[in-house]
């Protein structure tokens, strides 16, 4: 049954050598590109201005970056018939006033303003309340896994929870894309998503336990594959049905929610590969390093 199995279904646990190898550089690169860089924060976890203006024509992205650099070191994104431009320093309500006045008068008199303004103290306040809620949704799910599943399961999740967001967060660092409050979302709802599919493989795995002659790691590994097979569509179809709606989002979304959906798409990918190629193999690790003890058969005293 076995060498059938493996001659014509696929073999999870030895395709898991390549996602811990791809993950792993993803990861170095992350923490390299962190310690240099550090992340790109939004308006929402730095200090500054940003100023959004939608225009009723289209304004020429060099005229609108010369005209906003006599206000202070910015940075400008232009789009049709909008301009939005982030100040690193923030902006006194004279300055904001007259960058208005003065837009009005020499590109655009019918344009309009969105302006956004966040303080040293207040971005602070920001960045410790984004922490701290990633921090409470991390125990949450330790003491969830802890009592559904014995510690192996509980730990492999976890180590594969932290690795699917840690990736997020590199691919971020790595191109510089912005980090604001929606990219926290973001990664809040990747590890619920995480969770789910991991845990309904665990399960399976459990169930399969239960009847399962485990000898050697060899046993382990195929009661893991013969379990991730059974569950593989179910995992499929659900994280392609989310996928789906999150590239839909990414495209047809606004602007403000394009970072946010290309965050949920990458997380929904890591996450469906983790659960299969990365947690999953954890467990057999974990199971075959720290196997649970047998009680010895106690031998019935010998006639005198």
């Amino acid at each position: 049954m076995r060498s059938e199995y493996d001659e014509t279904k696929f073999n999870f646990m030895k395709a898991s050598k390549t996602a811990f190898l791809i993950s792993a550089i993803i990861l170095v690169l992350g923490v390299l590109s962190l310690s240099i860089f550090g992340l790109n924060y939004g308006i929402d976890f730095s200090s500054g201005t940003v100023v959004d203006v939608t225009t009723s024509k289209q304004v020429a992205s060099e005229d609108a970056k010369a005209f906003f650099d006599e206000y202070g070191e910015n940075t400008l994104t232009a789009s049709p018939n909008r301009l939005s431009v982030r100040f690193k320093d923030a902006l006194t309500e004279q300055q904001e006033l007259d960058l208005k006045t003065k837009f009005s008068a020499q590109f655009d008199d019918g344009a309009t303003y969105e302006v956004n303004i966040v303080d040293a103290d207040i971005a602070r306040e920001q960045q410790w309340k984004a922490l701290t809620g990633i921090a409470l949704a991390s125990v949450g799910i330790v003491i969830y896994m802890a009592i559904r599943f014995e510690w192996r399961f509980g730990l492999a999740a976890v180590l594969s929870l932290l690795q699917v967001a840690f990736l997020v967060v590199s691919i971020f660092s790595i191109f510089r894309l912005e980090v604001n409050l929606t990219f926290i979302i973001a990664i809040l709802t990747i590890v619920g998503y995480a969770v789910n599919d991991t845990v309904v493989i665990f399960d399976r795995i459990r169930e399969n336990l239960r009847f399962a002659k485990i000898k050697k790691r060899a046993d382990l590994e195929f009661l893991v594959n013969t379990s991730i097979w059974q569950m593989l569509t179910r995992s499929i179809t659900t994280a392609l049905t989310t996928l789906i709606a999150a590239v839909c989002l990414f495209i047809f979304g606004s602007q403000s929610l394009r970072l946010f959906s290309l965050a949920m798409i990458l997380g929904l990918v890591f996450g469906a590969l983790s659960s299969i190629f990365i947690a999953s193999p954890l467990w057999v690790f974990f199971r075959s390093k720290f196997a649970p003890k047998t009680k010895k058969a106690v031998k019935a005293p010998s006639a005198p």
